[in-house]
């Protein structure tokens, strides 16, 4: 099992059929996650594109996630949370001067996931919104509200890739995002079965 430290992020490759397990060591702490073709990092996961074709904002067990070319990146085939987001854009240092003024500024996972993806040729402008693993935003009346994440110590997400990937990932910055707190995030790459 890999660690990423609390306010930190990393970056690697997960090849077809090779398994990603994503896990909440300690509960209530959020994981962004997002990822790029290994072959050609200009084809990127897309929010928009996973939203119209799984036809839901509430992702699970079962959902895919595309591609901005419309292609299958990463299935869900294990969800012990179930509640993820990803309409949010990764949290950057004009995010913590926007909704944090009296907290010192921090880079965010824009941040963190913009240094571990420069060696893979990903830059700043190629940084999507990501999926935010146990990430809980609620909408209601057309605003979204950030709450603590309802994820337990130990729960835990598998997603299959289903094309050769570079996947960037972190353990998140935000205040809010987290229920006030920073933890670690635990993974491990899996064979494919």
């Amino acid at each position: 099992m890999n660690r990423i430290e609390k306010r930190s992020g990393t970056a690697f490759k997960l090849a077809k059929g090779e398994l990603l397990r994503i896990v909440d060591p300690e509960g209530g702490q959020v994981s962004d996650l997002v990822c790029y073709n290994e072959g050609d990092v200009k084809e990127v996961i897309s929010n928009g594109r996973t939203f119209d074709y799984e036809e839901t904002i509430e992702l699970g067990l079962g959902n895919r996630l595309w591609s901005n070319r419309s292609n299958v990146m990463l299935s869900i085939v294990e969800d012990i949370c179930g509640r993820h987001d990803f309409l949010l854009t990764p949290c950057s240092k004009d995010t913590f001067k926007h909704f944090y003024p009296d907290k010192p500024v921090h880079r965010g996972c824009f941040g963190n996931l913009a240094e571990a993806l420069k060696p893979f040729g990903v830059d700043e402008d190629d940084i999507p919104t990501a999926f935010n693993v146990f990430m809980n935003v609620e909408v209601e009346n057309g605003s979204v509200a950030v709450k603590p994440p309802r994820s337990d110590a130990g729960d835990y997400i598998v997603l299959r890739a289903e094309m050769d990937l570079i996947i960037g990932l972190t353990a998140c910055s935000a205040y809010a995002s987290n229920g006030g707190s920073f933890k670690p995030i635990d993974y491990e790459i899996q064979p494919a079965k």
